[in-house]
């Protein structure tokens, strides 16, 4: 049986004023009708650079004049195999770690607000396999039923082709899904051709049209309207690589890998009176607040403080601020090579909290000492929730609020190698820190049984205020869970994770 698609005279825009989207069923174009860009040459580069690496990702750029050449479907067709050959379905997680931030950051506004959101089953039909947006769709936009493009699968590799099949058992679920939502309504871009979408708005009463030139106008999704936050993300590059932008990161890569060292070797071997005007010098940028105490008073114990976590390098900052080079920082967990690169002492916790309190009484009373009890960093403004081992430890907390933006690259990842997040971090041309020290906080200020969680919990809270930042009961466990498919532990016979 067929049906004639019956396309609506008026622009999706009329349904903005429609008080009954919520009984029927809304059917939409991805790419066509929810994303501003309607380019899939980014997400394409993501899963080829994340997944595949370097070499896969410059093959991919360089055929990319060609598959403007060769049409739309083909084009696809042409970008999956580069993208995906030889790619292992078993760690392929770059659906749900990597895209689904720069999917979301690419969602218009006035469609998602005033049109898609207020359906009642919601169905998003995209051209792009279905690995890369079933993630970003279901999870953080709340989509009831996703269809893309399955791919081939061999003894658990990707073949890079693409599944040649029928959308009836699609249609059949749609039909059969939650609520009684009664006739389908379509919306759809203007040259949108993928996926045998015409099976679907077939079967729709009405099909809107998205005009190219209104997603011109479109504004990005808030991100305090994403129906569920985006707390965690990984992956290293930290721009949307559009055909223009990753020929200058491919570019800039011979320099900033060379720059990423002279900065390391740097922080290493000269003292902070010199290397500091030097890094300056470099492209680092640091803004502080310093404490408001100046003189070191006696004490049978140094300084304890305690900072939010986002990259690596949150004690070496804070070091360099206070200009104490004698400064330790303990850890949850890091790689070997991290810890020779720290101009500054590191010690491991071992996660048993009778050792680890001993451990960090004796390295208060040699001196200062900085934690980061969040256990894992978190790139969002977010905080995850404080550990309140470190509320025992003295009569003052120092806390200390840390922010970080770069432009190219990374410097944190969960299911990458660790080792290389300072080198990462160091290659973006000009990366920004940002560290205030906070009114101390005594821990007298508990009074109840739970007295070192209330401690933990104001001190996350007075960084939180500061940072502006939400926090959360989140843990490294959450991050790992999400983000790697494990608990964030490792045998140390093999590189921690952090």
């Amino acid at each position: 049986m067929t049906f004639e698609i019956k396309y609506h005279n008026n622009k999706y825009s009329s349904l903005v004023h429609r008080s009954d989207l919520n009984e029927h069923t809304l059917i939409f174009d991805v790419e066509g009708a929810l994303l501003r860009s309607s380019s899939v040459f980014p997400y394409f580069m993501l899963v080829a650079f994340e997944a595949g690496g370097l070499l896969r990702a410059i093959v991919l750029l360089l055929s990319y004049p060609f598959v403007c050449l060769v049409g739309d479907e083909m084009g696809v067709k042409i970008m999956i195999m580069i993208s995906f050959f030889g790619i292992k379905t078993e760690s392929f997680r770059v659906g749900r770690a990597v895209l689904p931030k720069f999917l979301l950051e690419d969602v218009g506004s006035e469609i998602f607000e005033e049109v898609i959101h207020r359906g009642g089953k919601k169905v998003g039909l995209s051209k792009l396999p279905l690995v890369m947006v079933e993630s970003f769709l279901r999870e953080y936009l709340e989509i009831d039923f996703v269809v893309g493009r399955e791919l081939k699968v061999f003894h658990g590799y990707f073949m890079g082709l693409v599944e040649e099949r029928k959308n009836v058992h699609a249609l059949e679920l749609v039909h059969e899904g939650k609520g009684s939502c009664s006739d389908m309504i379509g919306i759809s871009g203007c040259h949108n051709k993928g996926l045998d979408h015409e099976d679907f708005f077939s079967r729709c009463k009405e099909v809107y049209m998205v005009p190219e030139a209104d997603k011109k106008s479109w504004q990005k999704l808030a991100t305090e309207k994403y129906p569920k936050p985006l707390i965690f993300h990984d992956g290293r590059l930290a721009f949307r690589p559009t055909p223009a932008a990753t020929l200058a990161i491919l570019m800039w890569l011979p320099c900033a890998f060379v720059l990423s060292w002279l900065r390391i070797i740097t922080a290493i071997s000269l003292p902070f009176s010199i290397s500091t005007p030097l890094l300056t010098l470099s492209g680092l940028r640091l803004t502080c607040t310093r404490p408001k105490y100046t003189n070191r008073p006696n004490r049978p114990k140094g300084h304890l403080y305690v900072c939010n976590h986002r990259t690596l390098l949150d004690p070496l900052y804070i070091s360099f601020v206070l200009r104490i080079e004698h400064l330790v920082a303990v850890t949850y967990s890091l790689s070997r090579m991290s810890e020779i690169l720290a101009p500054i002492k590191t010690v491991r916790l071992t996660r048993n909290r009778n050792e680890d309190a001993r451990m960090m009484n004796e390295l208060l009373r040699q001196g200062d000492l900085v934690v980061c009890p969040e256990g894992t960093t978190c790139r969002e403004p977010y905080l995850l929730r404080f550990s309140p081992l470190f509320s025992e430890m003295c009569d003052e907390i120092v806390p200390v609020a840390i922010d970080s933006h770069v432009s190219m690259f990374h410097g944190t990842t969960a299911g990458g190698l660790k080792c290389l997040d300072p080198v990462f971090f160091m290659m973006n041309p000009s990366p920004l820190y940002s560290v205030q020290f906070l009114e101390t906080v005594s821990p007298s200020i508990a009074t109840c049984s739970n007295a070192r969680f209330d401690v933990a919990n104001h001190v996350q809270t007075q960084i939180g205020n500061a940072l502006h930042f939400e926090c959360t009961k989140l843990t490294r466990k959450d991050k790992y869970l999400i983000l790697a498919g494990n608990e964030g532990i490792v045998s140390t016979t093999r590189n921690s994770t952090n």
